[in-house]
């Protein structure tokens, strides 16, 4: 029987899926580490976005932040483990430092590409900063906003699997507990787990997205 065979049964093996440390625990694990990891970087990310793009200063951190993503994975966790423990806060630093970039580099191009005529008209009939924000370009900002969710919660996905080198859950445990006893079925398993839930994420956002924007009443504010 060679790994394949071997991996399909080790996925349909109802043992395999029960218990603390079954594949469906695991499982909503990794979704849960995502989705914090998403949900903080979008509150520190969008706010500094609209910032920038509303106010045009602070371009620099823009470059910044997307420099964070060349930064080593296994390096940054394995510092930050040494100064906040082998718990969940070191990997989650490491894990909202890759997905701020490209929440916060979408989120300011949608709202810096709203046609300046249209804000500065939006200022001569006597509507605030906030205003021009929250009901212009906010709105006009979102599909593009949300196709750098998109990218980051799929980025965030994958790379919550490297973090499972830490005593953590999630699938990546899978793969690491794996490599130990040389249990490669478990190991491809695995893999095709965080895969496919990558997939499922990309299409269902892909397909907000293009909703999203099929039917935005806003799409005319953006410059071309």
């Amino acid at each position: 029987m060679n790994v394949f065979s071997q991996t399909m049964l080790w996925l349909v093996d109802a043992s395999h899926w029960e218990g603390a440390e079954g594949i469906a625990v695991r499982l909503a694990q990794h979704l849960q580490y995502s989705l914090a990891t998403l949900a903080i970087s979008c509150v520190i990310a969008i706010p500094l976005a609209c910032y920038i793009g509303h106010y045009g200063k602070a371009l620099l951190v823009i470059p910044v932040a997307n420099a964070l993503r060349a930064l080593p994975t296994l390096g940054m966790l394995s510092a930050l483990a040494l100064i906040f423990g082998l718990g969940i806060s070191a990997p989650m630093i490491v894990m909202v430092m890759f997905a701020i970039p490209p929440v916060l580099a979408a989120a300011y191009s949608g709202i810096a590409d709203v046609n300046r005529t249209t804000t500065h008209a939006m200022r001569a009939i006597g509507f605030s900063e906030w205003q021009i924000l929250w009901h212009v370009e906010l709105p006009a900002a979102f599909p593009a906003m949300l196709g750098g969710i998109r990218s980051a919660f799929t980025q965030i996905i994958a790379t919550w699997t490297v973090a499972a080198f830490l005593p953590i859950g999630g699938l990546g445990r899978f793969l690491i507990d794996g490599l130990a006893v040389r249990d490669y079925p478990q190991m491809l398993g695995a893999s095709c787990l965080v895969i496919a839930l990558s997939i499922t994420v990309d299409v269902l956002m892909l397909s907000m997205q293009h909703t999203i924007a099929r039917h935005s009443r806003y799409s005319q504010l953006t410059t071309q």
